[in-house]
């Protein structure tokens, strides 16, 4: 997911570059989306992990 928002940024800039500036803001937009999209589930994931690590270490044996 974060490949594809570094995608779509690269797209942005050369869009940018060469004057088509509405493919530019789309695909900006489009990267923007992923990469919060990324660190959204990034932190989820991270979280869950700390939580069930701590829940097994609470579990006597």
């Amino acid at each position: 997911m974060l490949q594809l928002a570094v995608v779509f940024f690269v797209i942005a800039l050369v869009a940018g570059a060469l004057g088509f500036t509405g493919v530019a803001v789309g695909a900006a937009q489009v990267a923007q989306l992923l990469f919060v999209l990324f660190l959204v589930l990034a932190i989820g994931g991270w979280l869950f992990d700390l939580l069930r690590r701590r829940r097994a270490r609470k579990v006597p044996r």
